[in-house]
């Protein structure tokens, strides 16, 4: 019988790593050459934070450009995954009697498909993005990932998509390369540790980390999707980290990894964005 798949949380940072090959989006593929391939991916991403509890129910979801001022060739990026209806359902259903909406407008964020364009770059696991319902406490975020733990048991991929440290009022953008600021690095390492410990209640009431976490999190929609994979653990589960870094001094490209086994690659594996940068549906 196979392992539960594992549960990721990425560090998304800058759209533009959509088009890019460096080294976070080279361990985003690493990722999805390792570990067994789903059956399908629940996506929460820190872009679609809304009022409510919702997920895409659309068989074909579409392409969400939700940024400006960015070059032409990010807005022309299509990643054309299949929906999953049926998962959908499971997820309202393993959420009950929480209500959650099956939304039909909504498609893939740049949070899920700037990562998943990597991971999985022939765009045919299917996908479902779960909202980040911005009117509830840390811990209902929390909740929902304890109920949705037993899709890992169906090969179903959970992935929160934001960033550990999202600072971009402080954000350096004239010198890249520049080391990080002390409170950045403190608290991702402080985050690190304390998920190593399993010790989940410092992360859940987030305001007790001090200002290093006030500095971190000055808004909550990034590091929510974290709760979300932490939510979903098991006792079992090894903690790794298959992508590290900080941008601009104040942006953590941090990856989270609960659980999982190493993969063999596929042929879908293949990276091949520039199929996608024309558009391929």
């Amino acid at each position: 019988m196979n392992r539960p798949l594992p549960a990721i949380f990425v560090g998304h940072g800058n759209p533009m790593n959509a088009l890019e090959q460096n080294r976070y989006t080279a361990g985003w593929r690493r990722i999805g050459e390792r570990i067994r391939r789903p059956r399908a991916i629940l996506a929460v991403s820190a872009h679609w934070f809304v009022s409510n509890t919702a997920l895409t129910v659309s068989t074909a979801p579409r392409t969400i450009h939700d940024f400006g001022g960015f070059p032409q060739a990010l807005y022309q990026v299509r990643y054309p995954a299949p929906g999953d209806p049926e998962l959908a359902h499971r997820v309202q259903g393993l959420l009950a009697p929480l209500e959650a909406a099956l939304d039909d407008t909504w498609g893939l964020d740049h949070g899920t498909w700037s990562v998943l364009c990597h991971m999985y770059p022939d765009a045919d696991v299917p996908v479902v993005q779960l909202s980040i319902n911005a009117s509830q406490p840390t811990r209902f975020h929390f909740d929902i990932g304890q109920a949705l733990a037993p899709l890992r048991e169906d090969n179903v991929l959970i992935i929160g998509s934001g960033n550990l440290v999202h600072n971009l009022r402080l954000y350096d953008w004239q010198r890249t390369g520049t080391a990080p600021f002390d409170w950045a690095s403190r608290f991702e390492q402080q985050v690190r540790e304390l998920i190593v410990a399993n010790d989940v209640a410092p992360l859940i009431d987030n305001d007790s980390l001090g200002p290093d976490a006030r500095l971190s999190i000055p808004t909550p929609e990034h590091y929510l999707p974290l709760l979300y994979v932490l939510g979903s653990r098991s006792g079992s589960d090894v903690v790794s980290f298959p992508v590290e870094g900080i941008e601009g001094r104040s942006v953590s490209m941090l990856a989270v990894q609960l659980g999982g086994e190493p993969g063999v690659a596929s042929s879908s594996s293949k990276h091949n964005i520039e199929s996608l940068v024309r558009g391929n549906s």
